[in-house]
């Protein structure tokens, strides 16, 4: 709170006291009760500066009161809770406030409100031996408050003590009658006490009222499976799935005993059953989704299926956007681009305002190559997000790979007045890109300078320092500049393909073929989708090393990826 405002609401306070004629400057009775005054106007701002949002300020003004006088307990509670409240505090904060509420239920116990939260927050930092006292006290003066006796059943619960906890929850059942919650929790506490008949008979209780209750079958069939009579499990989960056969959750409970007992062929059929399912909502469809089509992709062979059962949940749910999201970030997985980019599509048809969307749906396209898709992707989102210096960055490089270098600039140019100037990382990315541009314009000049800007902003930027050794390496100057910037980017990253391949080039490109042969090698096996380029590479290389068949082998490999390639063309009809 601002130190000037404060001081000018306690000197008003202080001078409204004054003129109180009861008030005899001189005696200890008169002097207490003066600060029991002062602290009550001062909680009273207190709850003032709170009702207008004023944080800061409020739990400054509540300390004061309570430092005036001590035995505010309103003042000490609040003033707890505050402590209680605040992000990232230590123990002994919590604990200090903890106290201080205390000081409020000691006084106050049958507070209700009060009491209930000391309660609860006692059972957060641990204190469940009062934090069960405090609700104890409150339901005495409560009996007919059956949310209390909830509150005392889950306390005792926390405290260990199960057998409390549930002639508490029979007296609860008393004034309700039975239901699925009430059971549920007590049959939690017999497997706590390890009390298997009990747990059986309290189910058994419940099912009783309802013999061809799906729920309450699928609820007894959990109860077996907990103390290990699969059996028995599987005949309640029959009685619950003939009872309701279009109930998708009692294929979910009977998928769950599949995967207990390792049968994955039942698991995979019950599974199935439950996605397609009308009546099972599509959160706990997606939720299963996600599961199911994680275990089938460990297990192998599961690409096919998987697709149909996206087929089949869109066939019955086309307009649930987080459907497509999933179909399409699996086949993004499976590098199914351009599938991907269409199920992305229908998402952005469904949100259109949604600008991480069209930013995902234009990184999918570059990742399919089709960066005129890309753009048109970016240019959607910048109509939701006109400042995202992001979105440039990926559309400049979009124009790059199109070879619309003078377009590719505009954009960065851009990109680059949108940026703080404090922000020197981003812009030494951004000039990087500029650099890669000029190279490709043929002006090395403005390349090189660009690049060396770069590093000025940025002397560990890996990509900048990565492109510059290869475009050096490419018109073979500096090469021993180049080996330096080279080495540093995998001693950084000593796994990155494209570093690896870079350096290894270098060091072709200086005659040490030996050690570039080694760290082609490593480009390659880090690699899982290694390019047309690093192939070439390693060909060249195998080359020099005197192993043409070996050489031969990568550049038709590479030819296979890039069949424009001239160069690659000419090596092999050689």
């Amino acid at each position: 709170m601002n130190n000037n405002r404060l001081r000018h609401i306690i000197m008003a306070v202080i001078a409204s006291l004054l003129l109180i004629p009861s008030i005899v400057m001189g005696r200890e009775s008169d002097m207490d009760s003066s600060a029991s005054l002062k602290s009550s106007y001062i909680f009273l701002e207190a709850q003032n500066e709170k009702s207008h949002d004023r944080a800061d300020s409020y739990f400054d003004l509540l300390r004061y009161a309570y430092e005036l006088d001590t035995t505010n307990t309103a003042a000490a509670f609040y003033l707890g809770h505050c402590m209680l409240s605040m992000r990232g505090g230590d123990k002994a904060r919590y604990e200090r406030g903890l106290t201080l509420i205390k000081k409020h239920f000691d006084a106050h116990p049958d507070d209700f409100y009060e009491t209930t939260f000391y309660s609860d927050a006692c059972m957060m930092f641990g204190h469940t031996e009062e934090g069960l006292r405090a609700i104890k006290s409150l339901c005495a003066t409560n009996p007919n408050k059956l949310e209390l006796q909830a509150r005392l059943a889950e306390a005792y619960a926390r405290t260990g003590d199960y057998t409390s906890a549930n002639a508490t929850l029979d007296t609860i059942e008393l004034h309700h009658g039975q239901s699925f919650q009430l059971t549920s929790k007590k049959i939690n506490n017999y497997v706590a006490l390890n009390d298997t008949s009990g747990a059986i008979g309290e189910m058994h209780r419940l099912l009783s009222t309802a013999p061809r209750n799906a729920s309450y079958n699928m609820g007894m069939a959990g109860v077996m499976q907990q103390f290990g009579k699969s059996d028995s499990a599987l005949y309640y989960l029959n009685v619950a799935q003939e009872a309701e056969p279009e109930n998708g959750y009692t294929y979910l409970a009977k998928a769950e005993y599949y995967k207990e007992i390792g049968d994955t062929t039942a698991y995979d059929q019950q599974i199935y059953h439950a996605l397609t399912s009308e009546n099972l909502e599509v959160e706990s469809k997606l939720g299963v989704l996600v599961s199911f089509i994680r275990e089938q992709i460990q297990m192998g062979d599961s690409t096919q299926r998987a697709s149909e059962l996206f087929e089949v949940l869109l066939s019955q749910h086309p307009h649930e956007a987080d459907i497509h999201q999933l179909y399409s970030d699996y086949l993004v997985g499976n590098k199914d681009y351009k599938a991907a980019a269409e199920q992305q599509g229908y998402v952005m048809d469904i949100n259109p305002t949604d600008a991480q969307g069209w930013h995902r749906l234009m990184l999918i396209n570059m990742m399919d190559n089709n960066y005129p898709a890309a753009i048109k992707a970016a240019e959607r989102a910048l109509e939701y997000n006109p400042d995202s210096v992001d979105l440039y960055s990926y559309i400049a490089p979009a124009y790059f790979q199109m070879k619309e270098y003078d377009k590719a600039l505009e954009i960065y140019d851009k990109a680059i007045t949108m940026v703080d100037s404090s922000d020197v990382e981003t812009l030494s990315d951004l000039m990087g890109g500029v650099g890669d541009v000029y190279f490709e314009k043929g002006d090395t000049i403005k390349a090189f300078e660009t690049y060396e800007k770069a590093l000025e902003l940025n002397s560990l930027n890996v990509g900048v320092m990565n492109n510059y050794a290869y475009y050096l390496s490419l018109i073979e100057r500096d090469l021993d500049k180049a080996e330096r910037m080279s080495a540093l980017t995998i001693k950084m990253y000593p796994d990155n393909a494209t570093y690896l391949d870079t350096y290894a080039w270098v060091l072709f490109k200086m005659g040490d073929n030996e050690k570039a042969l080694e760290y082609i090698r490593k480009a390659v096996a880090n690699d899982d989708s290694p390019s047309s380029d690093l192939l070439e590479h390693y060909g060249d290389i195998l080359e020099r090393a005197g192993d043409h068949e070996g050489a031969v082998t990568q550049w038709k490999k590479a030819f296979e990826l890039d069949p424009e390639s001239k160069t690659l063309k000419a090596k092999l009809n050689q």
